[in-house]
């Protein structure tokens, strides 16, 4: 009698522990191996070597496109979101790198619609580096998703956001967009880095998913990696849109990637993450190590106990922020209202929580910095999600490049601190939060 329960019999909370494997079929080991090799004996026949290495037949070639332990990483996260199928890479901005580029024509023209609130890296990757490729980022307001609708044309590749932006916490409406986008025949990405289980981008009809796994999933701060995720709400069968999906690929001997999943296994059950996998992820090298698989699968174990513990953390801290007089303004998902509250409504699970995330305004760059340099228990780094509360002043760390206009067209001022609440006693939070404060 088998003892494996396939995925779909499983909860969200049990997918985090059991999807995608059950034991080393040699040693019976209970733990997912760490397989740290490059590469894997060809052996048998020759024409069935070549067809793994053709997309005929699954099968593993090099780590740098597939490996073992990864590939249970990508199928648990899969399971866990109700997905079609995750490609796990090396960091959360090689994932939202090969999401987009993978959408591309090939020729020169395409662009992207993002919504204005990014993270600053983000921004920096679609306003910069893209331009040097030949794709235009084009910056819409999630508040008014028709200016995404507005900015559209016949070379859109994606619509763009993160779910709660990083770090001034704008929530997306992802059903809107992802509706605008299935009209118009438009892929709506979606960066849900910062609310992993609190947010559920697939069941609002986001195309793609992705995670910097390097934040929460990881929850400890010592693992960079990814995850690009398809939650098979889309079809890619735009020719003119997406010509590379519909005509035989050149960068992968004429292959034609709606035809190729037809014949795999393991690997058939996305396209688009196919077509990623063996090319952009081939030749870009944007691999995950075997070992940081494992530790993300480690991460994995407990995503669900951490998320809400960080959860009720951050309400307790959030209100708190909000009474005290030298605080501005609080932005914080379980407090907005209005418009932004039934957004945000219809973004989470609310028997999780609204988040980990904070961000708070004091009243200018010097008042920041002297709130960062007084504390004495949060660490001061650029990291977000780990299982410690971190503090950063973003003006001085992660926005410091982007130019100050569009840094506060984006919501992020001089005085603005981000704060990622951890899993310690709340009171031990709030006493070193006061601590930065009464130094003002």
């Amino acid at each position: 009698m088998s003892r494996y329960l396939p995925s779909s019999q499983m909860s969200t909370e049990t997918a985090l522990l059991h999807a995608g494997y059950r034991h080393d079929p040699v040693t019976k080991a209970v733990a997912v191996p760490i397989y740290q090799s490059t590469a894997y004996e060809l052996d048998g026949d020759l024409a069935r070597i070549a067809d793994i290495y053709n997309v005929k037949e699954d099968g593993f070639t090099y780590t740098r496109i597939i490996n073992p332990t990864t590939r249970i990483l990508e199928q648990r996260y899969a399971a866990v979101d109700g997905a079609a199928d995750a490609l796990a890479v090396a960091s959360g901005q090689a994932a939202t790198f090969l999401a987009l580029v993978n959408l591309c024509s090939g020729r020169p023209g395409d662009n992207v619609v993002v919504s204005k609130f990014l993270y600053g890296n983000s921004w920096n990757l679609l306003f910069n580096t893209f331009k040097r490729l030949g794709i235009e980022a084009r910056s819409a307001d999630p508040r008014e998703p028709s200016s995404f609708e507005q900015l559209a044309d016949n070379r859109t590749i994606a619509f763009f956001g993160e779910a709660f932006s990083n770090p001034c916490l704008i929530p997306l409406p992802i059903a809107a967009l992802a509706e605008i986008g299935k009209r118009l025949g438009i892929a709506l990405v979606v960066d849900n880095t910062t609310t992993p289980l609190v947010c559920r981008p697939a069941s609002l009809g986001a195309a793609i998913t992705t995670y910097s796994a390097t934040k929460y999933i990881c929850g400890h701060g010592t693992t960079l990696g990814g995850l690009v995720v398809d939650n098979k709400n889309f079809d890619f069968d735009d020719p003119v849109r997406y010509p590379l999906f519909n005509e035989p690929d050149e960068a992968h001997g004429g292959i034609l990637w709606r035809d190729a999943v037809h014949k795999l296994g393991d690997l058939g059950a996305s396209a688009y993450l196919l077509k990623t996998r063996m090319t952009w992820l081939r030749d870009t090298g944007a691999a995950i190590s075997p070992f940081a698989s494992f530790q993300l699968i480690q991460g994995l174990e407990t995503l669900h106990l951490r998320m809400q513990r960080q959860c009720e953390n951050a309400a307790v801290v959030a209100s708190f922020l909000q009474q005290h007089p030298k605080v501005r303004s609080v932005s914080y998902p379980g407090l907005t209202t209005g418009r932004d509250r039934e957004i945000v409504d219809e973004l989470v699970d609310a028997r999780v929580g609204h988040g980990a995330m904070i961000m708070f305004e004091l009243d200018d760059e010097a008042a920041g910095r002297t709130f960062i340099q007084n504390i004495r228990l949060m660490y001061h780094v650029s990291n977000v999600g780990d299982a410690r509360t971190l503090v950063t002043h973003p003006v001085s760390t992660t926005h410091t490049t982007v130019p100050k206009a569009q840094r506060e067209a984006a919501g992020i001022f001089d005085g603005s601190i981000r704060l990622c609440v951890g899993i310690e006693t709340v009171n031990d939070v709030i006493d070193d939060i006061k601590r930065g404060l009464d130094a003002i």
